[in-house]
C-alpha cells in the first residue's frame, strides 16, 4: 500500500488544533500502517503545543516537529523534507486553521495514480477578497516570469508524489517563505502530470491569522526578486 504523510504547519492555533487533528487523523484510516499525520509547531506562544502533545496518547500516528523556524514557509520545507526522509510515497499538505475539508480529500487520493500532483483551486475564498486578489496577482506574475498557467499557486490542499516533490527540494533554501508557490511553478514548468480540483475554502474556525496583508505584500515584494533569480536558474 502507498504510505501517506499528511503534513500541516501550526502557529498559535489553540482554538483550532484539536478539532483539525481529529478530523484529519481520520483520513489515515485504511491507509498503509506507516502513514502519519505530522504537525510542525515551533514558536507558538499559546497552548497549541501542549494540546498536540496531549493528543499523541490517543492518536499514535500523530507526530510533532518542534525544531523548525516559526514561519509558515520554513515549516513547510521542514515537513516536506521529513516526509521524504521517512519514506513517504505521497505527501498531502493542508493548514491547521480548519479552512479545508477532509471530506474533499478522497477525490485527490483516488486519482493519485493518474497524476504526479493534484492541487486545489479555491473558486470562493473564505479568507477575504484581498487575499484572493493577491493570489490572482501572483498567478499573473508567474505567467509573466515563467510562462506557466496556474489556477491557484498557493492553495494549502495538495497531494504530491514524494519522488516528484523531491526533484525540486534542493532548489529552495530551507527558510524560503513561499515554497508552495515555487513548487507549483516547477510542476507546471517541467510539465509534471498535474491536475487542479476545486475545493471549499471556509473562513477560519477561530483565532487570528498570523499573516496579515501587510506581511503578504512584504513577502510578495521580496518574491519578485526571487522570481527573477529562479528564472535565470531555469535557463
Amino acid at each position: 500500500m502507498d504510505k501517506l504523510y499528511i503534513v500541516m504547519p501550526a502557529y498559535n492555533e489553540e482554538e483550532n488544533i484539536r478539532e483539525v487533528v481529529k478530523d484529519w487523523y481520520a483520513v489515515l484510516e485504511g491507509k498503509d500502517e506507516g502513514s502519519r499525520l505530522v504537525v510542525a509547531d515551533s514558536g507558538s506562544s499559546d497552548l497549541t503545543h501542549k494540546y498536540l502533545k496531549s493528543m499523541q496518547r490517543d492518536y499514535p500516528k500523530l507526530e510533532i516537529l518542534s525544531d523548525t523556524l516559526k514561519q509558515h514557509g520554513p515549516k513547510l520545507m521542514a515537513l516536506y523534507r521529513y516526509a521524504i526522509d521517512q519514506g513517504a510515497d505521497y505527501i498531502f499538505q493542508t493548514d491547521s486553521d480548519g479552512q479545508t475539508l477532509p471530506q474533499e480529500f478522497p477525490f485527490f487520493w483516488d486519482a493519485r495514480e493518474k497524476y504526479d500532483v493534484i492541487l486545489a483551486n479555491r473558486p470562493v475564498r473564505g479568507d477575504g477578497k484581498a487575499r484572493a486578489f493577491v493570489e490572482k496577482v501572483v498567478c499573473v506574475l508567474l505567467k509573466l516570469y515563467f510562462g506557466v498557467t496556474l489556477k491557484d499557486a498557493n492553495a494549502p490542499f495538495r497531494l504530491m508524489k514524494a519522488e516528484v516533490l523531491n526533484k525540486y527540494m534542493d532548489r529552495l533554501p530551507e527558510d524560503y517563505n513561499i515554497p508552495n508557490i515555487m513548487f507549483s511553478t516547477y510542476f507546471a514548468y517541467y510539465k509534471d502530470k498535474m491536475k487542479f480540483r476545486d475545493i471549499t475554502f471556509r473562513p477560519r474556525r477561530a483565532g487570528k491569522n498570523s499573516i496579515n496583508i501587510g506581511k503578504i505584500i512584504g513577502i510578495g515584494w521580496k518574491a519578485m526578486g526571487d522570481f527573477h533569480r529562479f528564472k535565470k536558474e531555469l535557463q
